[in-house]
């Protein structure tokens, strides 16, 4: 393999080593080890998406894998996963590949109430460009790169009395792409700040500092990222409550525009019942108006959920969101939900749970266990493209679900637009909107479906060449067989369709793909 991938996993390997080390060094820690191994056969009418030279072929997987958690420890959660796929095609163009795939996820109270250190790792294949071949990497690589991100996070939290809370945070961290598909960055960050304690009752405060400091090996250069803000809430009722932020953040990246000044925003709560809140902002930062909204809503037969939020990000810090969240596939009997949780304790409600997942196992579909993509889309898991440089992003996901009886209905829309802030009217935009339906056939058995629209925008100054639009439809359909315990197998049809302004850029696609798993 190539010296990135071999430099990810060795940053991935320490990670799990120390966070390791400092388990068994704070108390008994018991760990539950799973090795698996899958397979799959997938027949592909169309294996290099091209209009005008499409390419029949058979593609076989074998997947060895293994998971360790921890169990039995509150001051010790740690989960990861690996698997390596190895990739035979049998086309006209014969070739093999291997894949590294990795999830980590730790968390250690190393001093009680005091310290305490997380750390993150994955390993993961993305997009390089939203415009070219959107298949997985096992049909056609040709649009994947390796990607690995790492993070650790050692902290302080110290309550001063009923007064405040105070912590402090160093985080150092960064992320390696192969077949330099964007640049690597190695980011170190420091974080302080002051919250109300439990003296106030409807009055609550904080004051907060932040520096992040991003070194990046390409012609972007080094970035910071300061700021300090100040928060005051109070709760109106015991149902509605209203908070303000001000502050000024002073940054250093390349620009096309002004990148720092004073900032504000001023928002509402309401929480009526523990299962129904809603959360809305408003406010301004240097780029203009800033937005955030945020509602949740279950009921006995239906989930949902919608947010919206706006930041300054890059690509390394997007990924690194998204592989630290931990993630439980739940099956109530009649639905399969993705319920995402803070730490390691399994929800309840939601039926049978199987996990923790991390952030980057969900990212590479468990949709293949039978979650419904709808429920991935809601969640905020859309497949976005490596880039380079600093970007304004701005993301809106909804989902709903529904449980009647033996059927699961889902319904979910994600909108994201990155703003690249060195690159005048350079920006990317995707919309999508997915339907499914679930159905379970035996107590064992489900019957899934979804049909899904994607429309992908990219500006002519982002692509040096005219505008792109792009349309993408697919529709799915899929049985998922649970044959004993620790044995399952799924049977997929996939057609996915490619619309296009740019010409030759059509396609069409159809798929077949048969896969077994097993733990042992």
């Amino acid at each position: 393999m190539k010296c990135t991938l071999r430099r990810q996993t060795s940053l991935a390997s320490a990670i799990s080593v120390l966070l390791a080390t400092h388990a068994l060094s704070a108390q008994a820690v018991d760990w539950r080890f799973e090795p698996s191994v899958g397979a799959s056969a997938t027949y592909t009418d169309n294996a290099n998406q091209s209009e005008n030279n499409p390419e029949d072929a058979l593609v076989l997987t074998v997947q060895p894998g293994f998971s360790l958690i921890s169990q039995g420890s509150r001051r010790v959660q740690a989960s990861l996963n690996y698997n390596l796929t190895g990739v035979a095609r049998f086309s006209e163009d014969n070739s093999t590949d291997a894949f590294h795939n990795l999830g980590a996820v730790g968390k250690a109270e190393l001093v009680e109430d005091f310290l305490f250190v997380d750390g993150t790792a994955s390993v993961s294949q993305n997009l390089i460009s939203l415009v070219g071949s959107p298949a997985d990497a096992t049909v056609n690589s040709s649009n994947r790169a390796t990607t690995g991100v790492y993070s650790i996070s050692p902290y302080v939290v110290k309550r001063l009395g009923t007064f405040a809370t105070a912590q402090a945070r160093y985080t150092t961290g960064g992320a390696l792409f192969s077949d330099n598909a964007a640049s690597d960055s190695v980011s170190n960050a420091f974080t302080a700040g002051l919250a109300s304690g439990t003296r106030f009752d409807d009055l609550n405060w904080s004051v907060n500092y932040s520096l992040r400091q991003l070194d990046t090996n390409g012609t972007a250069g080094n970035t910071t990222f300061e700021r300090a803000s100040a928060t005051l809430g109070y709760a109106l009722t015991r149902k509605f409550r209203v908070f303000g932020t001000y502050g000024e953040e002073w940054n250093d990246f390349i620009s096309a525009s002004q990148i720092d000044g004073s900032f504000y925003s001023v928002g509402l709560g309401w929480a009526p019942t523990r299962r129904t809140s809603l959360e809305a902002s408003v406010g301004e930062r240097y780029y203009g108006r800033t937005y955030s909204f945020s509602g949740s809503h279950r009921t006995r037969a239906s989930n949902w959920r919608v947010s919206y939020s706006e930041d300054v990000s890059d690509i390394s810090q997007q990924l690194l969101q998204d592989s630290g969240r931990i993630f439980w596939v739940c099956n109530s009997g009649t639905a399969v939900r993705l319920v995402e949780t803070r730490d390691f304790t399994a929800p309840t409600g939601f039926g049978t749970c199987n996990g923790p997942y991390t952030g980057a196992q969900v990212a590479l579909g468990l949709n293949t266990q039978g979650v419904p993509l709808s429920e991935l889309i809601a969640a905020g898991f859309v497949n976005t493209s490596v880039a380079n440089g600093i970007f304004v992003i701005k993301v809106f996901n909804a989902g709903v679900s529904w449980t009647l009886g033996r059927m699961g209905l889902g319904l979910s829309a994600f909108d994201t637009r990155r703003i690249y802030q060195s690159i005048a009217g350079g920006e990317d935009h995707t919309q999508g909107v997915t339907g499914s339906v679930s159905y379970r056939l035996d107590p064992r058995t489900n019957l899934n479906t979804s049909l899904s629209l994607n429309r992908i925008n990219a500006s002519a100054a982002l692509l040096s060449a005219a505008a792109r639009e792009d349309d993408v439809w697919t529709l799915s359909v899929g049985l998922n067989r649970q044959f004993a315990k620790d044995l399952t197998g799924s049977l997929a049809f996939r057609h996915t369709q490619r619309d296009s302004n740019v010409a030759n850029s059509n396609y069409a696609e159809n798929s077949l793909t048969v896969s077994a798993s097993m733990r042992f």
